[in-house]
């Protein structure tokens, strides 16, 4: 078992485990689980092995990683001694994301200059973007909590480009929470989205600053969900870990969980995962070690009736970020797409927080 991995291996494990989770969950994601159970086996997918084409992630890493270059062109700017707004550069990042699209950002939007993450040629490829996340950013206005741009959207376009708050250091949980939910409002209004951004930030938070066990991380964000407005979603973490607890199949999981289409749900499928897979814990109890048990997360993460990259992205966030990159599979990082490019953010992202 690995133990006490340093800022840096934790920052590279969170941003690669949600890579990888996101790339097995892209393979399934238009699949139900009798679907996926015919084409992989009983067990579903469990491997990129598995996989006839390419191990590729989608626009939650694309996003993930737009996040990590807006948080640090903000740390930046303040590590040479000028104020930045967080929230602008966070918009004029993901304003970036949408040119990688194929979409014309609105005139009325501001143009940013560009900057290394944009020209990477494995970011520019369209890999099924959320419609809020498109339609928030095509609107060409900075959307607030208090005027958001797409007030019904609670998608899970929010959650799964979340994790990056929660890895920047010398900031209080307060400070995660409300980058997160500033950054959600950006493209989505709906309370379970900005509040379950925030949720994913503060589960984050507790295990890469604080040092919490997973437990006590989930137990974090679960008391975040109760002081939201938004009582579905503390509600929903609440029977994940129940669910968990009970070792409940993931039929059982689908059935209370939902697919992980909304914000509230994905987060709740990312945590029932992560804790049914512990050793001696729900339907496949035998994971032994953080390797182990990154991989039947990211399994029962996965094979489900729903948003599979999503939850398989989240999933990996949490494992990847309590375990370091040493608990992640070598050679599924070995075979994914674009790992060196989601090293470089995370590089990128410790050494900016390292200077000033």
């Amino acid at each position: 078992m690995l133990t006490n991995p340093s800022f840096s291996d934790r920052v590279h494990g969170c941003l690669l485990g949600g890579a990888l989770g996101d790339a097995l969950g892209f393979a399934v994601e238009n699949l139900d689980l009798e679907a996926i159970r015919a084409a992989y086996g009983p067990a579903g997918l469990t491997s990129p092995t598995q996989l006839p084409e390419v191990f590729r992630f989608s626009d939650d890493t694309q996003l993930s990683l737009y996040t990590v270059d807006g948080l640090v062109d903000a740390i930046q700017w303040a590590n040479d001694g000028v104020a930045a707004d967080e929230t602008a550069c966070l918009w004029l990042a993901y304003l970036r994301w949408l040119a990688t699209q194929g979409e014309t950002p609105p005139s009325s939007a501001p143009v940013a200059p560009p900057r290394w993450i944009d020209a990477q040629e494995v970011l520019q490829h369209r890999r099924r973007p959320g419609t809020a996340c498109l339609s928030g950013l095509r609107s060409g206005e900075m959307g607030t909590q208090s005027r958001p741009v797409n007030p019904e959207a609670k998608g899970s376009g929010t959650v799964m480009r979340s994790a990056p708050f929660g890895l920047v250091p010398h900031i209080p949980v307060e400070v995660a929470d409300r980058l997160a939910m500033n950054a959600a409002a950006l493209t989505h209004g709906h309370p379970a989205a900005l509040h379950g951004a925030a949720v994913m930030a503060v589960l984050i938070h507790g295990i890469v600053r604080d040092e919490m066990s997973l437990r006590e991380a989930v137990s974090a964000a679960v008391a975040r969900a109760h002081s939201s407005s938004v009582p579905e979603l503390a509600q929903l973490l609440e029977t994940a870990v129940q669910l968990a607890d009970d070792g409940g199949s993931p039929e059982q999981m689908s059935a209370a969980l939902g697919g992980g289409w909304t914000a509230d749900e994905a987060v709740a499928i990312a945590i029932y995962a992560v804790l049914a897979s512990e050793a001696g814990a729900g339907p496949a109890g035998s994971a032994t070690g953080p390797e182990q048990h990154f991989r039947t997360a990211i399994a029962l993460a996965i094979n489900h009736d729903g948003d599979s990259d999503t939850t398989g992205s989240l999933t990996g966030n949490i494992l990847g970020a309590l375990y370091g990159r040493d608990g992640l599979p070598a050679s599924w990082s070995a075979v994914l797409e674009g790992a060196d490019v989601v090293g470089t953010m995370a590089s990128l992202l410790v050494d900016t927080t390292s200077t000033g």
